[in-house]
């Protein structure tokens, strides 16, 4: 009791407070960490107009400070996709963000419908050996949504970014965290711009990394543009020229021979698929592979060599075969959210872009039959902040542009900030001294310091050079390297 009197009012409800968070949560292992964490779950109900109904269990996990003048301004990670569970990438949000943990708790929470917040998988969707074509993917879709229908929290008309955010805010009362830093990623900022409109109150900070605004219909709008890019990059340099000439004129005769029928060896199974390659399908694993600059650089080979009938090339730099693993998505969620943020208003979708149109069909034709939130009107607005915020984009980004993060940083105010690399794809804080810049302008002590960061540090870094097989890459006048005495052939 002595102890207790010494300490004062503000350190006992210190104390307190910490008592409380403590008994919030229980020490827990997570794959990618060698030490304890703690982990909790906060009840909420399916329906937030009925708080006395049906209930969902929404699990988090915090990595806990070990500083005894620990800061209770805690650290967010906002998942993507929609669909990644946070918890499961907490690996990669720790050496992201890791500086920041010395004085702060860094908290994943696993958003309704995602990990281990009420789940909505479809394996069929998530675990394929094979690639689907249009009428497989329709008929596991379809029997996806009859088993999530028939779960206890089957309702999927409430897993909208709208609802998950109160459950982000139901986190933080009950962790006991004063004002957050939020750190979204692709997806991720759509649910900080959200959880920014419904709780201004409650952000210190926030980072918004590919911007995905609120009004945003397609997570395509500027991969055709992305991939002209490439054509016209690559005809600017004299090696990539030579190795992969008219590399456009080559990408449409790609397009005019489909479909066809191809055989591919399994990347990774090393078993012989046999399937009708299509031009959605063609779009769709080049999507895929426009995300990352570095998978960029090998786009005209796989392309070429897919002229020439090799496809499997493409098929492992699209990682379309690849085992599940983390920050794979939860189709069920995705579907539920994109269906009724996207494609439940009026408008027009697509235009002429290819790349949307196959985006725009098979989102169509899941969502006809799709249940989906009614999204409040409010959500496709972006309030001015009173937080500082940054946002960073990338110049050849297919899904997230930089016209995206220019518009969204108009719209919030004087307190944004917009950083731009000219020559990065999709995601950017493991990029430079990105992370630098984060942990600067979330540990500034004061907003005015925090606007007030340098990003002068992240330099227009290059496009990574096409890549060439080894043989390519020699001049024509190189011999072979010399075989050393003894060395069998």
């Amino acid at each position: 009791m002595l102890k207790l009197a010494l300490l004062g009012s503000s350190g006992l409800l210190a104390l307190l407070a910490s008592v409380s968070i403590q008994a919030a949560t229980t020490a827990c292992r997570l794959p990618d960490f060698p030490q304890e964490v703690q982990c909790g779950s906060v009840q909420r109900p399916l329906n937030p107009e009925q708080p006395d109904g049906k209930k969902i269990a929404i699990h988090f996990a915090v990595i806990p400070s070990q500083d005894r003048n620990k800061l209770q301004d805690a650290v967010f990670l906002l998942a993507g996709g929609p669909g990644q569970s946070a918890i499961d990438v907490a690996g990669w949000g720790q050496s992201m963000l890791g500086r920041l943990n010395r004085r702060r708790d860094l908290v994943f929470v696993d958003q309704r419908g995602t990990g281990r917040s009420a789940p909505l998988h479809c394996p069929a969707l998530e675990h394929s050996e094979q690639m689907l074509s249009e009428e497989q993917m329709d008929a596991a879709t379809t029997a996806c949504l009859k088993d999530l229908q028939a779960l206890p929290y089957g309702d999927l008309r409430y897993f909208s970014t709208s609802i998950a955010v109160q459950d982000l805010e139901a986190v933080r009362q009950q962790q006991g965290y004063g004002k957050i830093n939020l750190v979204g990623v692709s997806y991720g900022t759509r649910v900080g711009l959200e959880y920014l409109r419904q709780f201004p109150q409650s952000v210190r900070r926030l980072v918004l990394d590919s911007v995905v605004p609120p009004d945003m219909r397609l997570p395509a709008a500027d991969a055709q543009t992305a991939l002209n890019d490439l054509f016209a990059d690559c005809e600017q340099h004299t090696q990539c020229r030579a190795a992969y000439p008219d590399l456009a004129q080559h990408w449409k005769k790609l397009l005019a021979s489909l479909p066809q029928q191809i055989s591919v060896v399994h990347p990774r199974t090393g078993r012989l698929m046999h399937l009708q390659m299509t031009r959605d399908m063609l779009y769709g694993l080049v999507h895929k592979t426009l995300y990352s600059a570095v998978s960029v650089s090998a786009l005209p080979y796989a392309l070429t060599q897919a002229e020439q009938g090799n496809y499997a090339p493409l098929v492992s730099l699209s990682g379309a075969t690849s085992l599940p693993g983390p920050g794979d998505i939860v189709y069920g969620m995705h579907f539920s959210v994109w269906c009724g943020e996207a494609f439940a208003r009026p408008g027009d979708l697509p235009g002429d872009d290819e790349f949307e149109k196959m985006m725009a069909d098979m989102y169509q034709r899941t969502c006809r039959q799709w249940p989906h939130a009614t999204i409040p009107p409010g959500f496709f607005t972006i309030p001015v902040s009173a937080s500082p915020v940054l946002l960073l984009s990338g110049g050849i980004d297919p899904v997230t542009p930089t016209r995206h993060g220019a518009a969204v940083a108009k719209a919030l105010g004087a307190q944004a900030h917009h950083v731009v690399i000219q020559n990065a794809g999709h995601g950017l804080l493991g990029q430079g001294c990105v992370r630098d810049v984060v942990y600067r302008f979330l540990n500034a002590k004061e907003d005015r310091l925090a606007n007030q960061v340098d990003t002068r540090c992240v330099r227009q870094i290059p496009r990574p050079l096409a890549w060439m097989p080894p043989s390519a890459a020699l001049p024509p006048d190189a011999a072979p390297p010399a075989r050393q005495k003894g060395a069998q052939p």
